[in-house]
């Protein structure tokens, strides 16, 4: 073996690895269609949800503002996130969202979601 490939050779796994990393989740890309497909029609500004909570999903930054309790988003924190908690239902079933129940986001649809907030919830 060459001095370089007995340098290159063992440094193979490592190098692989790097491309393995959790993928980026974009506000814009990711978080915005969930939002407009399962949450808009109550949390957007005619919306009922928007009316009794005070939170409206129309952009990134009403949805960092949160209702007029708090935030919904903790960034860095899903497990918390009361977006997530609701979305998932472990706040309490009887206010799991979206309430009408006809679109039902799927788990994948969820942790990318999660994913984002775990990520630092960014406006990108």
């Amino acid at each position: 073996m060459n001095k370089i490939a007995r340098i290159l050779v063992p440094l193979f796994p490592a190098m692989a690895l790097l491309g393995c990393g959790e993928q980026s989740v974009s506000y814009l890309s990711d978080v915005q269609p969930f939002l407009d497909k399962y949450c808009m029609r109550c949390h957007g500004a005619d919306g009922e949800g928007s009316e009794v909570s005070g939170l409206r999903m129309d952009d990134y930054e009403s949805l960092m503002k949160g209702t007029k309790y708090g935030p919904v988003v903790k960034p860095g924190d899903s497990f918390t996130s009361a977006l997530v908690m609701l979305v998932e239902g472990r706040a309490d079933p009887s206010l799991k969202m979206p309430h009408d129940g006809n679109k039902t986001p799927s788990q994948a649809e969820i942790e990318r979601i999660k994913t984002w907030i775990d990520q630092g919830a960014k406006n990108n």
